[in-house]
């Protein structure tokens, strides 16, 4: 196969690609400029620093949906460290019903993750700087760890000396988002009551989430 186009200096250059296991050359005013080898797994339609088996062109393979379901849900919350994760996931194997909606009800319970969906904050990020800063109150009790495990019924409030902070006064305004039906939060008064755990289908995800791949990636891993 040949292309034409014109060169910088004017001139008409021909490229003449034989096959990707060949090299290509190119015309210039005759004379033949050979051009180096594709580096195989380019050539191959599989990116350099990609493991074999991880990419295929055009669909990812079993393990590569399993990875990529597990690196969306674990990011979703703050990023939550691989060990983290396991742990929480370690939890959900163990308590009775199903894996997936134990997974996401234990993630949902993170303190971190309700002050986020009372819309106290505007980021997941944000929620756990909130925290750790120590502007949150859990039954009327100060508690400054993220990952810390709500309960139903517990009522959780921004800190009286905290309420004028800028970040908290814009997140109680933003339209994109609404408050889930398993939280009870009372902008006026910055409170909001954990009502229930939410399975799956309550969390309001703005992409999907496949706890189902992640059993499996753990399952193999």
């Amino acid at each position: 196969m040949c292309r034409r186009h014109k060169s910088l200096d004017g001139y008409r250059v021909q490229v003449r690609v034989h096959g990707p296991q060949q090299l290509s050359q190119i015309r210039n005013d005759g004379a033949v400029v050979e051009l180096p080898k594709r580096k195989a797994s380019v050539a191959a339609g599989r990116p350099v620093g990609i493991e074999p088996g991880t990419f295929r062109k055009g669909k990812l393979s079993d393990f590569g949906l399993q990875l990529r379901a597990k690196q969306k849900l674990k990011g979703y919350y703050g990023d939550l460290t691989e060990k983290q994760f396991r742990r929480i996931f370690g939890e959900a194997e163990r308590v009775r019903g199903d894996t997936g909606e134990n997974l996401i009800g234990l993630l949902e319970r993170r303190l971190d993750a309700v002050v986020y969906r009372a819309k106290f904050v505007a980021t997941m990020f944000a929620a756990r700087q909130f925290v750790n800063h120590g502007h949150v109150l859990v039954n009327g009790k100060r508690v400054n760890i993220p990952s810390y495990r709500v309960s139903e019924g517990d009522v959780i409030e921004v800190r009286e000396k905290s309420r004028q902070i800028a970040v908290v006064l814009e997140a109680t305004q933003l339209p994109e988002r609404d408050v889930p039906d398993y939280i009870e939060a009372d902008h006026s008064k910055l409170t909001a009551t954990f009502t229930r755990t939410p399975g799956l289908s309550d969390v309001p995800y703005p992409v999907m989430m496949e706890p189902n791949l992640v059993i499996e990636y753990y399952a193999q891993n």
